[in-house]
């Protein structure tokens, strides 16, 4: 338990030590979206993976979080329809165009893409796909993983590509090869995996961020408050209308 918890301070430590810059620059394109527009903007959020697609969650109608974060929960990849057929659709070429484009994104939004790994064919066609559409886009994922990835792996694009090359602004989480950080003795593969811990910080930073930006702007964004929480329905009821409709899973 404890070496496990080292592991994950570790990596977080690292996040905070070494993307501080990228965080901040992450989030003043947010917060510049959302002053350009309006704070009713919405903002997107990917995550085409398995596991990836927890860190799309973690940000969406969440407790302190943005209200007009809108994330895309397309089913191909979601585990709930089954973790192989998961696998097997974030590695088809074209996925992930076909996921951007039924989702209508274009010139003037803003979309955050976040993967593990930073190499998937899905990943990578809806980074191409926003970027042909005019669409700035965020990346978090490991830089190490995908580098030390093999070319002819079979989750990788065609082009090969990696998700930090594609992006305007791009948050290295760190994730060392294989996700899994801890080692057993007498047990042959390592054990305890990091990835959607280092995911959700870097995401939860870039959004608190975000918020504080738009503050010292003078602008003080919808903010969701728990629904377990003390007047919280009544709190959030005051959005809804606004963005039900708006937002594809609401």
């Amino acid at each position: 338990m404890r070496a496990y918890a080292e592991q994950v301070v570790s990596l977080i430590g690292r996040i905070e030590a070494e993307e501080a810059g990228a965080v901040e620059e992450a989030a003043a394109l947010i917060a510049g979206h959302l002053t350009r527009h309006g704070t009713d903007r919405l903002i997107y959020v990917y995550g085409p993976g398995g596991h990836s697609n927890l860190a799309a969650q973690e940000v969406f109608f969440r407790a302190g979080g943005l209200v007009n974060v809108s994330a895309i929960l397309d089913e191909g990849t979601l585990l709930s329809g089954g973790a192989l057929r998961s696998m097997a659709m974030e590695r088809t070429p074209g996925y992930g165009r076909v996921v951007i484009e039924d989702n209508r994104l274009g010139a003037g939004d803003l979309l955050i893409l976040v993967n593990a790994y930073g190499i998937n064919a899905a990943l990578i066609d809806a980074a191409l796909t926003a970027r042909e559409r005019g669409v700035t886009v965020i990346g978090v994922s490991s830089r190490e993983h995908a580098e030390r990835t093999e070319p002819g792996h079979p989750a990788r694009h065609p082009t090969k590509r990696n998700l930090h090359d594609l992006v305007d602004v791009h948050i290295d989480t760190k994730v060392p090869v294989g996700d899994a950080v801890l080692e057993i003795e007498g047990v042959p593969e390592r054990v305890g995996a990091i990835s959607t811990f280092a995911n959700a910080y870097a995401l939860n930073a870039v959004m608190a961020a975000a918020i504080a930006d738009l503050a010292e702007r003078g602008t003080v964004p919808e903010i969701w408050r728990s629904g377990n929480a003390p007047d919280g329905d009544e709190r959030n009821g005051l959005f809804l209308d606004r963005f039900r409709g708006r937002v594809r899973w609401l």
